[in-house]
Protein backbone atom coordinates (compact mmCIF):
# COMPACT_ATOMS: atom_id res chain seq x y z
CA UNK A 1 0.00 0.00 0.00
CA UNK A 2 1.36 3.47 -0.84
CA UNK A 3 2.44 5.64 2.11
CA UNK A 4 0.42 8.52 0.62
CA UNK A 5 -2.09 8.52 -2.23
CA UNK A 6 -4.27 11.17 -3.82
CA UNK A 7 -7.28 10.11 -5.91
CA UNK A 8 -9.15 12.28 -8.41
CA UNK A 9 -12.25 11.22 -10.29
CA UNK A 10 -12.18 12.18 -13.97
CA UNK A 11 -13.93 15.40 -14.96
CA UNK A 12 -17.57 15.36 -15.99
CA UNK A 13 -18.58 13.82 -19.31
CA UNK A 14 -21.80 14.36 -21.23
CA UNK A 15 -22.79 10.83 -20.27
CA UNK A 16 -22.35 11.73 -16.58
CA UNK A 17 -24.67 14.69 -17.10
CA UNK A 18 -27.22 12.47 -18.87
CA UNK A 19 -27.08 9.73 -16.20
CA UNK A 20 -25.73 7.10 -18.58
CA UNK A 21 -23.77 4.06 -17.42
CA UNK A 22 -20.24 4.57 -18.76
CA UNK A 23 -18.23 1.71 -17.34
CA UNK A 24 -15.35 1.02 -19.69
CA UNK A 25 -16.89 2.80 -22.69
CA UNK A 26 -14.43 5.43 -23.91
CA UNK A 27 -15.92 8.92 -23.53
CA UNK A 28 -14.52 12.44 -23.41
CA UNK A 29 -14.76 15.03 -20.65
CA UNK A 30 -16.85 18.11 -21.40
CA UNK A 31 -16.24 21.80 -20.73
CA UNK A 32 -17.21 21.51 -17.05
CA UNK A 33 -15.01 18.42 -16.76
CA UNK A 34 -12.04 20.32 -18.14
CA UNK A 35 -12.46 23.10 -15.57
CA UNK A 36 -12.81 20.51 -12.77
CA UNK A 37 -9.58 18.85 -13.86
CA UNK A 38 -7.66 22.13 -13.89
CA UNK A 39 -9.01 23.15 -10.47
CA UNK A 40 -7.99 19.81 -9.01
CA UNK A 41 -4.50 20.24 -10.46
CA UNK A 42 -4.10 23.63 -8.82
CA UNK A 43 -5.39 22.18 -5.55
CA UNK A 44 -2.84 19.35 -5.66
CA UNK A 45 -0.04 21.87 -6.23
CA UNK A 46 -1.14 23.71 -3.07
CA UNK A 47 -1.46 20.52 -1.05
CA UNK A 48 1.92 19.13 -2.17
CA UNK A 49 4.50 21.78 -3.16
CA UNK A 50 6.93 19.09 -4.41
CA UNK A 51 4.93 16.92 -6.79
CA UNK A 52 8.12 15.49 -8.27
CA UNK A 53 8.17 12.88 -5.48
CA UNK A 54 4.89 11.34 -6.69
CA UNK A 55 4.15 8.62 -9.20
CA UNK A 56 1.31 9.80 -11.49
CA UNK A 57 -0.96 7.07 -12.84
CA UNK A 58 -4.32 7.10 -14.60
CA UNK A 59 -6.87 4.66 -15.89
CA UNK A 60 -6.15 4.24 -19.63
CA UNK A 61 -9.61 5.45 -20.69
CA UNK A 62 -9.80 8.76 -22.57
CA UNK A 63 -11.71 10.67 -19.91
CA UNK A 64 -9.13 9.87 -17.23
CA UNK A 65 -6.13 10.59 -19.45
CA UNK A 66 -7.66 13.90 -20.55
CA UNK A 67 -8.24 14.79 -16.90
CA UNK A 68 -4.68 13.83 -15.94
CA UNK A 69 -3.13 15.95 -18.70
CA UNK A 70 -5.16 19.00 -17.68
CA UNK A 71 -4.48 18.37 -13.97
CA UNK A 72 -0.74 18.13 -14.53
CA UNK A 73 -0.65 21.23 -16.74
CA UNK A 74 -2.54 23.24 -14.11
CA UNK A 75 -0.07 22.03 -11.47
CA UNK A 76 2.86 23.27 -13.59
CA UNK A 77 3.97 19.82 -14.76
CA UNK A 78 4.60 18.27 -18.16
CA UNK A 79 1.07 17.18 -19.17
CA UNK A 80 1.96 13.82 -20.74
CA UNK A 81 4.44 12.56 -18.11
CA UNK A 82 2.29 9.90 -16.45
CA UNK A 83 1.64 6.20 -16.81
CA UNK A 84 -1.61 4.28 -17.16
CA UNK A 85 -2.77 1.10 -15.47
CA UNK A 86 -5.85 -0.94 -16.47
CA UNK A 87 -6.38 -1.92 -12.82
CA UNK A 88 -7.70 1.63 -12.30
CA UNK A 89 -10.41 1.32 -14.97
CA UNK A 90 -14.06 1.66 -14.04
CA UNK A 91 -16.07 -1.51 -13.56
CA UNK A 92 -17.52 -2.89 -16.78
CA UNK A 93 -21.29 -2.37 -16.96
CA UNK A 94 -21.74 -5.01 -19.64
CA UNK A 95 -24.69 -4.44 -21.97
CA UNK A 96 -25.82 -1.47 -19.83
CA UNK A 97 -22.97 0.73 -21.02
CA UNK A 98 -24.24 3.79 -22.89
CA UNK A 99 -27.78 3.53 -21.55
CA UNK A 100 -29.71 5.25 -18.78
CA UNK A 101 -31.57 3.15 -16.24
CA UNK A 102 -34.91 4.31 -17.64
CA UNK A 103 -33.85 3.14 -21.11
CA UNK A 104 -32.82 -0.24 -19.71
CA UNK A 105 -36.14 -0.59 -17.88
CA UNK A 106 -38.11 -0.22 -21.12
CA UNK A 107 -37.06 -3.79 -21.97
CA UNK A 108 -36.21 -5.04 -18.44
CA UNK A 109 -38.66 -3.37 -16.03
CA UNK A 110 -37.20 -4.94 -12.85
CA UNK A 111 -33.57 -4.05 -13.62
CA UNK A 112 -33.36 -1.10 -11.25
CA UNK A 113 -35.11 -2.96 -8.45
CA UNK A 114 -32.76 -5.94 -8.76
CA UNK A 115 -29.74 -3.65 -8.72
CA UNK A 116 -30.91 -1.72 -5.67
CA UNK A 117 -31.54 -4.95 -3.74
CA UNK A 118 -27.78 -5.63 -3.59
CA UNK A 119 -25.98 -2.93 -5.54
CA UNK A 120 -22.48 -4.00 -4.41
CA UNK A 121 -22.81 -7.52 -5.80
CA UNK A 122 -25.16 -6.81 -8.71
CA UNK A 123 -23.84 -8.03 -12.06
CA UNK A 124 -25.33 -6.48 -15.22
CA UNK A 125 -25.90 -8.59 -18.33
CA UNK A 126 -22.88 -9.19 -20.56
CA UNK A 127 -19.82 -11.44 -20.63
CA UNK A 128 -17.43 -8.69 -19.49
CA UNK A 129 -19.67 -7.21 -16.79
CA UNK A 130 -18.32 -6.68 -13.28
CA UNK A 131 -19.85 -6.03 -9.88
CA UNK A 132 -18.56 -3.47 -7.40
CA UNK A 133 -17.30 -6.42 -5.32
CA UNK A 134 -15.21 -7.64 -8.26
CA UNK A 135 -13.88 -4.13 -8.86
CA UNK A 136 -12.99 -3.74 -5.17
CA UNK A 137 -10.89 -6.91 -5.29
CA UNK A 138 -9.07 -5.53 -8.34
CA UNK A 139 -8.41 -2.19 -6.61
CA UNK A 140 -7.25 -3.87 -3.40
CA UNK A 141 -4.78 -5.97 -5.38
CA UNK A 142 -3.45 -2.89 -7.16
CA UNK A 143 -2.99 -0.96 -3.91
CA UNK A 144 -1.00 -3.86 -2.46
CA UNK A 145 1.60 -3.43 -5.22
CA UNK A 146 2.13 0.32 -4.70
CA UNK A 147 4.99 1.36 -2.41
CA UNK A 148 5.61 5.02 -3.21
CA UNK A 149 3.50 8.19 -3.01
CA UNK A 150 1.03 8.22 -5.89
CA UNK A 151 -1.51 10.51 -7.55
CA UNK A 152 -4.26 8.66 -9.41
CA UNK A 153 -6.92 9.83 -11.84
CA UNK A 154 -9.60 7.19 -11.92
CA UNK A 155 -13.37 6.58 -11.70
CA UNK A 156 -16.28 6.72 -9.30
CA UNK A 157 -16.39 2.96 -8.81
CA UNK A 158 -12.71 2.83 -7.91
CA UNK A 159 -13.21 5.55 -5.29
CA UNK A 160 -16.21 3.66 -3.90
CA UNK A 161 -13.87 0.69 -3.55
CA UNK A 162 -11.35 2.86 -1.68
CA UNK A 163 -14.10 3.90 0.74
CA UNK A 164 -15.17 0.26 1.16
CA UNK A 165 -11.58 -0.71 2.00
CA UNK A 166 -10.54 2.27 4.15
CA UNK A 167 -13.58 4.44 4.86
CA UNK A 168 -15.44 2.18 7.27
CA UNK A 169 -18.39 1.75 4.89
CA UNK A 170 -20.28 -1.49 4.40
CA UNK A 171 -21.22 -2.82 0.96
CA UNK A 172 -24.44 -0.81 0.73
CA UNK A 173 -22.88 2.42 1.98
CA UNK A 174 -19.99 2.22 -0.45
CA UNK A 175 -22.19 1.29 -3.42
CA UNK A 176 -24.51 4.26 -2.87
CA UNK A 177 -21.81 6.82 -2.07
CA UNK A 178 -21.80 9.94 -4.25
CA UNK A 179 -18.33 10.59 -5.65
CA UNK A 180 -17.69 14.23 -6.65
CA UNK A 181 -15.59 15.27 -9.62
CA UNK A 182 -14.37 18.57 -8.15
CA UNK A 183 -12.49 17.26 -5.10
CA UNK A 184 -9.30 15.41 -4.25
CA UNK A 185 -9.34 12.37 -1.95
CA UNK A 186 -6.25 11.68 0.17
CA UNK A 187 -5.39 8.28 1.66
CA UNK A 188 -2.78 8.67 4.40
CA UNK A 189 -2.08 6.19 7.20
CA UNK A 190 -5.19 4.21 6.16
CA UNK A 191 -7.37 7.32 6.71
CA UNK A 192 -9.41 9.13 4.05
CA UNK A 193 -10.08 12.85 3.71
CA UNK A 194 -11.63 15.01 0.97
CA UNK A 195 -10.06 18.30 -0.15
CA UNK A 196 -11.87 20.87 -2.29
CA UNK A 197 -10.53 23.92 -4.11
Amino acid sequence: MPPLAYFVRHGQTDWNAEGRFQGQADTDINELGRSQAARNGRLLARLEPDLSTFDFVASPLRRTCQTMRLLRAAAGLEPAAFRTDPALMELHFGSWQGSTLSEIETTDPSAGERREADKWHFLPEGAEAESYAMLCARVEGWLATQNEPVICVTHGGVLRSIFRLYGGLDDEGAAKLTIPQDRVLVLRDSMLDWHQA
